[in-house]
């Protein structure tokens, strides 16, 4: 497969995560809960996949730091979901950490920091 094939599943999931995890945090119905935290892990395979596909093809499987700290922050956001719903008085705060899960993941991709090899 194609470079491009394995950044458009990995973009498309990680968008669809993000969604799914500010899903909960504006409306943590106990009744959601089943569907979002299936949605998340599912999503979170997905970007995995992804990403070890875009790993394999575009940096010819060399796994440098600030793959490792990008992989970190999409573990935590997908495990997130649940947390979510085990404390749902604590929104702002979920929606705080999300937000800078994702913006760390993105600056790690646009400017990658850590270019060391491990």
């Amino acid at each position: 497969m194609p470079a491009t094939f394995y950044h458009f599943i990995h973009v498309t999931s990680l968008l669809l995560l993000a969604g799914v995890t500010f899903a909960a945090i504006a409306n943590p119905a106990p009744e959601r809960r089943k569907k979002a935290l299936m949605l998340s892990g599912l999503l979170g395979v997905i970007a995995l996949v992804g990403g070890f596909g875009l790993v394999s093809k575009a940096l010819g499987g060399e796994w440098q730091t600030w793959v490792f700290v990008k992989i970190g922050c999409w573990l935590l956001l997908a495990g997130m979901t649940g947390l979510i719903f085990r404390r749902p008085e604590a929104g702002r705060l979920w929606g705080t950490i999300a937000v800078i899960l994702i913006a760390v993941a993105v600056f790690c991709v646009y400017y990658r920091p850590f270019m060391g090899s491990v």
